[in-house]
């Protein structure tokens, strides 16, 4: 099953489940554009903080994350030290994993690199002209040539967790592709 009808009397992408968290998510942000140097820095932290986990995981420790990594401002971020490694690693609120941690911090510094507005320009740059909507979830891909391809790009500059696979999920979640699969009611909306 690809789509299942909520308590709300709305079908979703069969992902959601039951969770109230993930419907919302589902609804407001998945697959909705989003745009701005923060913004996407924090999408790509929080979805290399999601390798090997499941992102409502992540969904449901995202705003101690947002806490405890000064709301993902790229310059406070890429400030903090040894000190603030250590104790991230002792915030049982956020994942700790050291290297997950200390690429977060890496990531801001290359951000503050960059012009502004040009983490946004590269990420969208790798976005597809056209995209066809999955008619199922088996039709969804783990990686595309687009997702390698931005994944060697930010690898390329020293950004560090942005394998194949995590920079797709970024994708779909920021709303550079939709993979709202056939009968859900976002694809209504969408188009």
């Amino acid at each position: 099953m690809d789509v299942r009808t909520g308590a709300d009397g709305r079908a979703r992408c069969a992902w959601v489940g039951e969770d109230l968290e993930y419907a919302r998510y589902h609804d407001e942000e998945w697959g909705v554009a989003l745009h701005g140097d923060r913004a996407l820095f924090e999408k790509l932290s929080l979805e290399g903080f999601q390798a090997g986990l499941s992102w409502i995981t992540i969904l449901r420790k995202r705003p101690r994350f947002r806490e405890v990594f000064a709301g993902f401002e790229p310059d406070a971020v890429a400030a903090f030290g040894p000190d603030d490694v250590e104790r991230l690693m002792g915030d049982p609120g956020i994942i700790r994993n050291r290297a997950k941690i200390e690429a977060t911090i890496s990531n801001a510094r290359l951000v503050l690199e960059l012009e502004p507005g040009e983490l946004d320009a590269l990420m969208w740059s790798f976005a597809p002209a056209s995209h066809r909507r999955p008619s199922t979830f088996a039709e969804v891909p783990a990686t595309t040539p687009a997702s390698d391809a931005m994944s060697r790009a930010l690898r390329k500059r020293g950004f560090r967790f942005v394998g194949p696979t995590t920079m797709y999920a970024l994708m779909q979640s920021a709303g550079m592709v939709d993979d709202h699969v056939d009968g859900c009611w976002r694809t209504e909306v969408s188009g």
